[in-house]
C-alpha cells in the first residue's frame, strides 16, 4: 500500500507540472500584447567568464507555444529566436515571465554574440507582440562597430524580397551571424565585429531560419572597412544543366519552350543554335528566331502596335492629330491589363521591379519559316542553352501539333430535317358576277 501511495503522489506531481498555464477566468479582457521590460545581460557587456542564460522578461506571464522545443527549431518559441554565431537550434526554454537562451554548444571565449528576439511573441489570451529585441554583448572580444547595408532582392521576380533571411559569414574563422531583412528587403545588420565578411542574401523558403542548399541566393565578399553590400539578387544556384520540360504550339509559325530552370540573362541565343526537325523522316525547318518570351512577346507587341497605328491612320481624316493617350500622363495611375489583356484591373500597389538587370525567364519561343503541319511531330534542339548558373548544354524536345478537329457527324443533313418555308397560294381567279 505505501508503494502504491507513492506512485499515486508521483502521478499528481507529474500531472502538475505538465498542466498548461491558461488565462485567469472572468476580470476584464486584456487587449494589450506583452511589454518587454528588459533583458540580461546588458547590451554591449563584455563579460569573458559568461556561463548563463540571455534572457528577455516581459511584464506578464507569456505563452509558450502549442509545439514544444526539442532543439529541432519547430518549437514555437525556438522560431522566434536568432543566436549567432552559431549554425545550431539554440536551447530556448520557457520561464513564465521570461524567454531563456543559450547556444547548444556552449558559450566560447573571445567572441561576439549576437541573439534576436523577432516579433511574435504572446501572452495567455493570444495578444501578439510586434515588437522584437536585439541584445549583443562579447565573451572577452573587444566590442563590435560594423554594420552591413544592402537589399535583398528576388531576381525571379526583379522585387525586393521582404523578410529574406541574411547571413554575414566572418573570415576565415567561418563564423556566421543571422538576421533578417525588413519588409521592404533591405538590411540594417549590426553591429558586428570588424574584419572580411562573404554576405549572403537568401530566399528563406521553409522559414527555419538556416539556409538550404536549394534556397536563392546571391553573395558578396566585403574586405575589411566595406559596409555597403548593395543589391543582392538571389538566384538557385543549380550545378545541374537544363531539361527541357515541354514543347507547346503558341500559333501558326511559334512554339513555346518550357525549361526546368532560368536561363542565362546574359547570354545572347543566335538562330543557329535552334535546330527543327520534321519526323520522321528528320527533314529541316528553317528557324527564323530565338528569343526568351519576354522579349519575344514584346517585340511582337511592337509589331501588332505598329500595325494597328498604321491602319488608323490610314483610316483617321486628319493623321497629324496630336496623341490623347492618357498613358503616362502625370496625375494617371497605370493599372494592370486582365488575363488575355482585357479590361483593367486592380491598380498596382507594389513597386515596380528594378531594371539594374535583366529579368529571369525559363521560356524561349522558336519561330519557324513555314507553318506547322497539323498532325505532325517536330524534334527541336538547342545547342549550348546555359542556365543562369552558367552551367551549358545541348538539350532535346518534341512538339506535337493536334490535328485539326473533324466536323461532328451529327450535325449532317441537318438542312434536310429543316421545314420548309411556307409557300403562298396562288391567287384565286375572280368570279363573274350571274
Amino acid at each position: 500500500m505505501r508503494v502504491k501511495g507513492g506512485i499515486t503522489v508521483m502521478a499528481a506531481v507529474c500531472a502538475l507540472g505538465c498542466a498548461r498555464i491558461e488565462p485567469p477566468p472572468g476580470g476584464a479582457p486584456d487587449p494589450e500584447p506583452p511589454q518587454l521590460v528588459a533583458t540580461r545581460p546588458d547590451s554591449f557587456a563584455r563579460l569573458p567568464d559568461f556561463d548563463g542564460h540571455v534572457e528577455f522578461q516581459f511584464d506578464e506571464v507569456i505563452s509558450e507555444g502549442g509545439s514544444p522545443n526539442q532543439g529541432t527549431g519547430t518549437g514555437d518559441l525556438e522560431k522566434l529566436v536568432i543566436l549567432s554565431p552559431s549554425d545550431r537550434v539554440p536551447s530556448v526554454s520557457w520561464r513564465r515571465t521570461r524567454i531563456a537562451v543559450r547556444p547548444a554548444e556552449g558559450w566560447k571565449p573571445n567572441r561576439v554574440y549576437r541573439v534576436e528576439l523577432l516579433p511574435g511573441t504572446t501572452d495567455l489570451r493570444r495578444n501578439r507582440s510586434a515588437e522584437g529585441a536585439v541584445l549583443t554583448f562579447t565573451t572577452g572580444a573587444p566590442l563590435p562597430a560594423t554594420t552591413i547595408q544592402g537589399t535583398v532582392v528576388d531576381w525571379t521576380t526583379g522585387r525586393p524580397a521582404p523578410a529574406a533571411l541574411v547571413e554575414a559569414i566572418l573570415m576565415p574563422d567561418s563564423l556566421s551571424y543571422r538576421a533578417l531583412a525588413d519588409s521592404s528587403g533591405r538590411i540594417e545588420f549590426g553591429p558586428l565585429p570588424a574584419g572580411d565578411y562573404i554576405v549572403r542574401g537568401i530566399l528563406d523558403e521553409n522559414r527555419d531560419l538556416r539556409p538550404d542548399p536549394r534556397e536563392a541566393y546571391d553573395s558578396v565578399r566585403l574586405a575589411r572597412g566595406k559596409t555597403a553590400a548593395g543589391e543582392l539578387w538571389a538566384f538557385v544556384h543549380d550545378t545541374t544543366p537544363i531539361r527541357i520540360r515541354g514543347v507547346a504550339v503558341a500559333d501558326s509559325v511559334s512554339a513555346t519552350i518550357d525549361l526546368s530552370q532560368s536561363l542565362d540573362p546574359r547570354q545572347r541565343l543566335a538562330v543557329g543554335q535552334a535546330v527543327v526537325r520534321l519526323l520522321p523522316d528528320s527533314s529541316a525547318v528553317r528557324v527564323t528566331s530565338l528569343l526568351p518570351k519576354p522579349l519575344d512577346d514584346s517585340l511582337n507587341r511592337r509589331v501588332t502596335a505598329a500595325r494597328d497605328s498604321t491602319a488608323r491612320d490610314s483610316l483617321r481624316a486628319d493623321s497629324t492629330r496630336a496623341d490623347t493617350s492618357r498613358a503616362g500622363r502625370p496625375g494617371i495611375v497605370e493599372v494592370e491589363e486582365g488575363p488575355g489583356g482585357g479590361r483593367p484591373g486592380r491598380a498596382r500597389a507594389e513597386l515596380p521591379p528594378l531594371t539594374s538587370r535583366p529579368p529571369l525567364t525559363d521560356k524561349l519561343v522558336v519561330r519557324v519559316a513555314r507553318p506547322w503541319t497539323p498532325g505532325a511531330r517536330y524534334e527541336v534542339e538547342l545547342r549550348g542553352v546555359r542556365n543562369v548558373t552558367g552551367v551549358g548544354t545541348d538539350i532535346k524536345g518534341v512538339l506535337a501539333v493536334a490535328k485539326p478537329t473533324p466536323p461532328d457527324s451529327t450535325t449532317r443533313g441537318a438542312d434536310s430535317l429543316k421545314r420548309r418555308p411556307p409557300t403562298r397560294p396562288p391567287p384565286r381567279p375572280p368570279q363573274r358576277a350571274p
